[in-house]
């Protein structure tokens, strides 16, 4: 998720939990990351998101955050343990990266790192490693976010030839999405309506929690929501999310 104003998760994370072991089999670990400005509040569990009382207790939060990341596992690589679930997080520039992954990359032990290395035996946070190498090497502190997202656009074409390579990263000012086989995104602003969950037996009616001025983006890799238009990212392309809009797109 990403705002243009601090707001809750509670309404998504209700529906997108309990595809960890319930409506969906990634049932190996979750974890979700809130940001508060350049730093960061990481949860993670490798139990199912849907039956975790630490599940319920972060929906439950009265946590507002601008730029969120939330990730439900299903191990392809690595043993199921918390040093394997996602979103992994690193320092670079004075502010938290984090990243989460779905999908397989064959190979991705041939690529060389450098000062960023993996805690746990994932692809997943090898491919994080590698990705964060290349922007320190490549880029400047200073670099402007449509120059990131050319370079992360550029590394997503590469490690896609290994895989499936879905993936969420965020600088913690921008949310940069990489569809390599099916991701979808909805922003949401005025006149806001009311959303069903393709998940659970719950609605809400935004106009009634929100103000006009708020703009709420959410990426997924299917819908959330069965009563409102999603949009697919085209395959192999970049969505550039900021201030709960996209912003850019790089196909």
């Amino acid at each position: 998720m990403n705002c243009n104003v601090p707001t809750d998760i509670e309404f998504s994370f209700r529906g997108f939990r309990r595809r960890g072991g319930s409506t969906g089999p990634h049932s190996d670990g979750w974890g979700i990351a809130f940001y508060e400005r350049n730093g960061c509040r990481l949860f993670h569990d490798d139990t199912p998101s849907a039956n975790s009382a630490f599940a319920q207790f972060v929906e439950e939060l009265p946590i507002k955050s601008k730029n969120v990341v939330a990730h439900i596992r299903r191990a392809r690589t690595g043993r199921v343990c918390i040093e394997n679930t996602h979103p992994f997080h690193r320092e670079l520039w004075g502010r938290t990266w984090v990243f989460a992954h779905n999908g397989q990359l064959r190979g991705i032990k041939k690529l060389p790192l450098g000062a960023f290395q993996p805690i746990g035996s994932t692809d997943s946070e090898r491919a994080f490693c590698y990705i964060l190498e290349r922007i320190r090497a490549d880029l400047e502190p200073s670099s402007r976010r449509t120059t990131i997202g050319r370079l992360v656009h550029a590394l997503g074409r590469e490690l896609a030839d290994l895989g499936e390579f879905n993936f969420l990263l965020c600088d913690a000012r921008s949310l940069f999405a990489y569809c390599s086989k099916k991701l979808v995104y909805i922003v949401r602003k005025e006149p806001f309506a009311r959303a069903a969950l393709a998940d659970d037996d719950f609605e809400i009616d935004f106009s009634k929690v929100t103000t006009p001025h708020d703009q709420v983006a959410v990426v997924a890799t299917r819908p959330l929501t069965r009563n409102e238009e999603w949009t697919p990212v085209p395959t192999n392309a970049l969505v550039v999310l900021a201030d709960g809009g996209a912003v850019a797109c790089y196909e």
